[in-house]
């Protein structure tokens, strides 16, 4: 009999951040995989189009316009996606904003809680909402958080970013102890340069693009779909017995 630990089919994943960039790479692939996706996005013509295209490739596709800064709008988010998915096996907390100030000597109060609400009060609310349901239902799920490489190296000016980045692993550490026993499984992805929406004005810049990139094994910035195979093994029977870990995807620039 073939290996077929990846095949999803009946399963559910619900990704925050997923109607473009990494999110939206990660649910092409479980869609391929077999499971029903869920999406959560603010932008109602994103959340359309990436719904549009998941369901041209033969997908089952739920999609809701859900800021995850705001736990009231989680806690109905996930109510809705039940009703309309069922269950929910994969949650990604991929939602986030990235940082703005010119330096940390002038970064305001208001621009250091506007990143922590959405990249680490987001990922609270959302795993909270997933972990509760996975336990009651008894046949546990995959927690996975999108953090970065800012998480285990020095970003310069951009000290609340890095902040929430790390405290995503520590949040995704201590989820895979208390819930093991629950057979849910918690992981942290950490991208590297990755072409999207968020790292846009730092690609237009060829001063850093001249400096950054020789410095890329590879030879290619990351993709979007780069991320759809890490996400299809953290939610598929592959991975039952892995967990706590962290997934540096970054064309080997974090050790060269």
């Amino acid at each position: 009999m073939a290996y077929q630990p990846f095949d999803l089919t009946g399963k559910v994943a619900l990704i925050t951040g997923g109607n473009g960039g990494i999110g939206l790479g990660m649910a092409e692939a479980l869609a391929a995989a077999g499971a029903g996706i869920a999406l959560w996005g603010t932008s109602r013509a994103k959340n359309e189009a990436a719904q549009a295209r998941l369901e041209a490739a033969g997908s089952r596709v739920f999609t809701l316009e859900c800021d995850v800064g705001d736990e009231a709008a989680v806690e109905q988010a996930f109510e809705r996606t039940l009703e309309a998915m069922g269950r929910v096996d994969g949650c990604f907390a991929n939602a986030g904003v990235s940082g703005r100030a010119p330096s940390f000597l002038e970064m305001t109060q208001e621009e250091w809680h506007r990143v922590l609400r959405v990249n680490l009060d987001g990922a609270f609310y959302t795993f909270r909402a997933a972990a509760r349901h996975m336990v009651a239902r008894g046949d546990g799920g995959t927690l996975v958080g999108t953090a970065s490489l800012a998480a285990i190296e020095g970003q310069a000016r951009g000290e609340h970013y890095a902040a929430t980045k790390g405290a995503m692993i520590s949040m995704i550490r201590a989820l895979a102890v208390e819930f093991a026993r629950y057979k849910v499984r918690a992981n942290a992805v950490l991208p590297g340069w990755i072409d999207t929406d968020m790292t846009s004005r730092w690609f237009a810049n060829e001063t850093f693009r001249d400096k950054v990139l020789p410095r890329v094994p590879v030879r290619r910035w990351g993709e979007a779909a780069d991320f759809g195979g890490i996400a299809v093994y953290l939610m598929s029977d592959a991975s039952r017995y892995h967990t706590g870990d962290t997934f540096v995807i970054d064309g080997g620039y974090s050790i060269f």
